[in-house]
């Protein structure tokens, strides 16, 4: 049999729709395409399975950073480089950091901080405006309604009955550390915002999340449950690594897979969708021969579609931060795992961004082991960044390689500016008296690669922590001393508040991505030469091929994207189902 042949073999398996990922959209994509029991549905998802009744306990726990640092669920050999302007001429190499991204069924919404944040409604329109025709706020909004079950507020924004309870942790369960951060808030003048998502301005709040009783629901634990995964025309193929598309011409057939025995597998369908994340779907299109010509030909892939927009245009949020000592008093309570409960939105006033622009969370506990429990971080990012030039490229044609990730951080100097000002005030924050007596010995931090170590789920970092958090909690002269000698790297904050050029060179050291990695396969126009998707995810020049999931965003949300996938694979599932009955 020719390995292209449509043909179904003796040992095939043969789909309607063929869903190439179980994370956060895949498992959107498999419930709702499942509904209709004349569909055959397959889901294929590199990872472990999260049954019901089963879910891993650091995946369930209301703390994240028992799952996001866990090599158990993460794609353990990925790498990028989210250096500050790192592409352009006459930068120094890129230096390579892990980039953790899941590889578990629930995908992000499995391991990630749980913040269930939707963006603007400026976003959307912008995503119609930039020609993804349909995605606009007003037609948005329903499925932002239909995902979630809001259990602390109701009307026309919120929705009651969607599988992802939406809810928030009242300040009267908040620990030291984050009520004196709330009182810093209003005393710098910022107002109190109690829905986040529902009303779109400037201020602090109790930040919603993706959590009941505690307890993380990933798309996995919400759409996933018995009674979806009994129905007979939906399959779950889990600890599977799809190996390659199959290209029948121009039009795609289904996929080889090489399943848990180690054994590689054809399985066909009428149709296949790449929801595999902004790193991996690029990849997989690359691979297929779908992307930029000149790049395929060079690593000797036969081309089927010139589409120059595949893996361009990547996007994430950079980030900094600043941490903190917590005073005993001050510190996580016992009364929830939250870490992280109190965030902040506010507007940069510079040039033509919009309201919003920028954005914090307080984290009153920063990693899992002691020293973690004993320091707070003010993570600050920018919200709506302007920076596009990341990029997602394949260094062979091998499967088993990771792609080339370049995300190429504030390359828009308004990025950095607006990240240099928001340092400024925010640290002016922390160090305001507000903040006296609850946190001390306040320094600029980054997600470096010492911190990634002493980060790493071992018995050796449990015990070396241990011993350290005892002799921070002793005298403060004796404090003082070790975080210069083990904690604090490069500047002072002193230092980075008075020179400006000191503090641009922290955050061109420091700043990272917050784990938003999107758009390298963007909805638009098919007279856009740089759009790779239809508004229906449909892949501009094959057939039988969609993608669906953070790749597709046109621009990236004002806000974590996790809610945004979500609302995508809803939608696109209504247009498939749609198009299918028509």
């Amino acid at each position: 049999m020719a390995p292209h042949d449509m043909t179904p073999g003796p040992e095939d398996t043969v789909h309607d729709i063929l869903i190439v990922g179980g994370g956060t959209a895949g498992c959107v994509l498999a419930n709702r395409l499942s509904a209709d029991a004349r569909l055959k549905v397959l889901v294929i998802e590199a990872g472990e399975d999260t049954p019901p009744g089963r879910v891993q306990p650091p995946i369930l726990d209301s703390f994240a950073g028992l799952a996001y640092l866990n090599s158990r669920f993460l794609w353990n050999d990925l790498k990028a480089s989210t250096d500050v302007g790192g592409s352009a001429p006459g930068a120094p190499p890129a230096r390579l950091r892990k980039y953790e991204q899941a590889r578990v069924l629930g995908g992000g919404s499995a391991i990630n901080g749980q913040l269930a944040n939707r963006g603007a409604p400026h976003d959307y329109d912008e995503w119609q405006a930039l020609g993804a025709s349909g995605w606009c706020w007003d037609t948005v909004l329903p499925y932002f309604r239909k995902l979630e079950r809001d259990v602390d507020f109701d009307g026309p924004l919120h929705g009651q009955d969607g599988p992802i309870p939406i809810s928030r942790i009242g300040e009267d369960l908040w620990p030291g550390h984050a009520r004196a951060m709330a009182r810093a808030f209003a005393q710098a003048g910022f107002d109190a915002v109690d829905d986040q998502n529902g009303d779109f301005v400037d201020g602090y709040f109790p930040v919603a999340i993706s959590n009941l009783y505690d307890r993380r629901v990933s798309t996995a634990i919400g759409y996933l449950g018995y009674r979806v995964r009994a129905r007979p025309n939906l399959t779950l193929k889990t600890d599977t690594h799809v190996t390659r598309l199959l290209m029948q011409g121009r039009r795609c057939i289904g996929v080889m897979a090489q399943g848990p025995d180690g054994v590689e597998r054809r399985h066909l369908a009428q149709e296949v969708i790449l929801a595999s994340g902004a790193l991996h779907s690029p990849a997989h299109l690359l691979r297929a021969g779908i992307g930029p010509a000149e790049d395929l030909r060079r690593l000797g892939i036969e081309v089927v579609a010139d589409r120059p927009g595949v893996g361009r245009r990547l996007m994430d949020h950079p980030s900094v931060a600043v941490a903190s000592f917590i005073a005993p008093e001050a510190r996580i309570n016992g009364v929830t795992r939250r870490h992280l409960m109190l965030g902040l939105r506010f507007s940069s006033g510079m040039g033509d961004a919009p309201q919003g622009d920028m954005a914090a969370s307080i984290a009153s506990k920063s990693a899992w082991h002691d020293v973690g429990s004993q320091l707070a971080t003010v993570n600050i990012w920018v919200n709506k960044t302007y920076s596009e030039s990341g990029s997602v490229s394949l260094r062979d044609a091998d499967w088993r390689s990771e792609p080339r990730v370049d995300f190429d951080l504030m390359s828009d100097r308004r990025d950095l500016d607006r990240m240099k000002a928001a340092y400024r005030r925010l640290a002016a924050i922390v160090l305001s008296d507000e903040m006296q007596g609850v946190v001390s010995d306040t320094f600029p931090a980054s997600y470096s690669d010492k911190v990634r170590q002493v980060a790493a789920l071992t018995l050796r970092n449990k015990v070396l922590t241990g011993l350290l958090a005892r002799l921070l909690d002793g005298p403060a002269p004796l404090r003082r001393l070790l975080f210069r000698a083990l904690i604090v790297e490069g500047d002072p904050i002193d230092v980075l508040m008075a020179d400006d050029a000191a503090l641009e060179g922290f955050i061109r050291r420091a700043a990272v991505g917050v784990w938003h990695a999107s758009c390298s396969c963007r909805m638009g126009a098919e007279d856009d030469p740089l759009a790779v998707t239809a508004p229906d995810g449909r892949v501009y020049g094959v057939d039988g091929l969609r993608v669906v999931d953070a790749s597709i965003f046109p621009m990236i949300p004002s806000g974590n994207t996790n809610l945004p996938t979500i609302m995508v694979a809803e939608r696109i599932s209504d247009l498939i189902l749609a198009a299918r009955r028509a």
